[in-house]
């Protein structure tokens, strides 16, 4: 198992655009391996005192807080899958992005434990 976790700021206003980015996306990333993808859109992101996730994102008034998680079967299925999404055409994205990509974060994880699955 080999995580994908993503923090992204998406406008308030822009939900229901980035929920059907994201089910588009998801189709996508199955097709490629992905076993699979959470999104959840902030409910209680607290501010912190000295960090927190939304100046992590550099978050702007109205901008709500998006967590991510993509569940792959191992590193190797995920590095595959990226280097054919590179120059796969069905990855470009129509119009505007419902959110500012150069602002969102991106990491991968080995699991260190596990609760819940098998």
């Amino acid at each position: 198992m080999y995580i994908v976790g993503i923090v992204i700021p998406v406008p308030g206003d822009k939900k229901d655009a980035y929920r059907a980015w994201s089910e588009n996306s998801a189709v996508l990333f199955k097709e490629f391996g992905c076993l699979e993808i959470v999104e959840s859109w902030e409910d209680n992101v607290p501010d912190g005192k000295q960090t927190d996730m939304r100046r992590a994102v550099a978050a702007q008034p109205g901008e709500k807080i998006v967590f991510s998680w993509q569940v792959w079967p191992d590193k190797e299925t995920l590095d595959a899958a990226e280097e054919k999404m590179r120059d796969d055409t069905r990855f470009d994205i129509p119009g505007d992005m419902p959110f500012d990509a150069k602002r969102l974060i991106y990491g991968c994880f080995s699991p260190l434990h596990v609760m819940g699955r098998g």
